[in-house]
């Protein structure tokens, strides 16, 4: 899930600052905005565009499920891998090869558009097949948060604060209710982003989506001054790498966790593990939002690059910050890693190269530092574990860990 055509999933979340692509009608400029929903959010939303849809939309993405059979909780012959559960991660990446050539320039966090003095950074993004546990949950309050985090978490890796947000919301046949829960978690989304929710578009399509089903999609855009843009290019040897730590599995993966969850026998309402949270309240943790996070870390100074972990893991999101020549060492139990995880691992019997390329394993967000900046930092954290020490830059490429 990403901007800019990550290695990930969603390529219809692609974005380019190539301006021959860019094609604004006369008088569509504003269509479909609104402005900051207030928090009776219901009587806003339903003033928001809700044209009834009759025609098919279609979208570019190579992520998919399979259908699957459903083995007992004591088969664990079988390893499973994000491929068998319907997504290849290297399908997308050659995409992205390819759509590179056609639009130089895309592949980050997010895209730059240059504005005066200063660039904007627009990023796009959905929730993916998360959605499918908030129908079988019916935890539906905090998907909207998922959404808006995809977005504003990948235009924050630029150093850039998000100024506002658009989302989509497509369904079959509106059930206003249950539409207003979605919308209420974005407008939350948008609170701990600090940026307005600037309009939507509500498209009601029938025997498109299976009745009570729906699909969300959203678009951030922020400001950065171009003299305080964070790229990575200025990582050296010697680095540090920090974590900030996840709320869980966030929106990335949830082909596989739920191909996981078939395996195991279990039911969104069994327990996970020991604790007294359910696999569904674990599963459906909504994503954190890291930008006054990491906006306080740049103020302090030191920051260099930052990663979005998202799909693909540390594997393939840390290096895409880093110049040539130069790879990341992980140190090993550097962080605690949260036990709906390890439930995925076993449950799933799937090896440790696959969770590292496929979940971020407890660590959403990566901010490479200058040493002394980082100790500064972690310093002040006094044992908070706001974030963790969990490796450096080195000599080579790729991602190792020790």
């Amino acid at each position: 899930m990403n901007t800019c055509c990550r290695a990930n999933t969603e390529l219809s979340n692609c974005l380019t600052n190539n301006l021959d692509l860019l094609k604004i009608s006369k008088g569509n400029l504003t269509k479909g905005f609104l402005p900051f929903l207030p928090k009776n959010c219901k009587k806003e939303f339903l003033n928001r565009r809700g044209t009834r849809r009759e025609s098919v939309v279609l979208s570019a993405s190579s992520s998919g499920t399979k259908n699957h059979v459903e083995t007992s909780g004591g088969d664990k012959g079988e390893v499973l891998t994000y491929k068998d559960a319907g997504v290849d991660i290297d399908a997308g990446s050659e995409l992205v090869r390819r759509i590179a050539k056609m639009a130089p320039g895309i592949g980050g966090f997010g895209g730059l558009f240059p504005l005066g003095d200063s660039y904007l950074v627009a990023g796009t993004d959905g929730v993916g097949t998360k959605l499918k546990l908030a129908f079988e949950t019916g935890i539906h309050e905090t998907i909207g948060i998922d959404l808006v985090a995809m977005s504003v978490n990948d235009i924050i890796t630029s150093g850039a604060k998000p100024l506002f947000f658009l989302d989509y919301f497509a369904t079959s046949h509106l059930d206003v209710d249950l539409a207003e829960k979605v919308i209420k978690g974005i407008v939350d989304g948008c609170q701990q982003s600090d940026c307005t929710l600037l309009g939507g578009e509500t498209a009601e399509m029938p025997d498109f989506y299976a009745d009570g089903e729906y699909d969300l999609s959203g678009f951030a855009v922020g400001i950065v001054k171009k003299e305080s843009v964070i790229d990575g290019k200025n990582i050296d040897v010697g680095d540090v790498i920090i974590g900030l730590p996840s709320s869980g599995v966030h929106s990335n993966g949830f082909s596989l966790v739920r191909r996981v969850l078939a395996r195991s026998g279990l039911s969104l309402k069994d327990n996970l593990l020991d604790s007294s949270v359910t696999l569904g309240e674990a599963l459906m943790a909504p994503t954190v939002i890291y930008v006054k996070q990491v906006l306080e870390i740049i103020s302090k100074g030191g920051v260099k690059g930052i990663a979005h972990i998202t799909g693909g893991g540390f594997t393939d999101n840390i290096p895409r910050v880093f110049p040539d020549g130069l790879g990341a060492l992980i140190y090993n139990d550097s962080w605690a890693v949260p036990p709906v995880f390890k439930w995925i691992q076993e449950a799933g019997n799937i090896e440790d190269a696959e969770m590292k390329r496929t979940f971020n394993m407890g660590i959403g967000m990566v901010v490479v530092m200058k040493e002394e900046a980082a100790l500064r930092l972690l310093a002040e954290d006094r044992g908070k574990d706001s974030f963790y020490r969990i490796g450096e830059v080195i000599k080579g490429d790729g991602v190792s860990y020790r």
